[in-house]
């Protein structure tokens, strides 16, 4: 099972990108910023997430 930040970070990346795309289409500059700063929120949450499971996986090699 993926780790919670992983799963946290997809969906905040994913939301980021619905934010940014409906700031495009109503033209809200301040909404479609909000959006791409939580895809970027996201996306690093996703590593942190990520680089856990690497830590937990190799743990459990040992």
């Amino acid at each position: 099972m993926p780790d919670q930040d992983r799963i946290d970070g997809a969906v905040k990346n994913v939301g980021g990108k619905i934010k940014e795309a409906a700031g495009k289409i109503t033209g809200d500059e301040k909404l479609k910023a909000e959006g791409k700063a939580d895809q970027l929120t996201g996306k690093v949450q996703n590593a942190f997430g990520g680089a856990k499971d690497s830590l937990r996986d190799s743990d459990r090699r040992n």
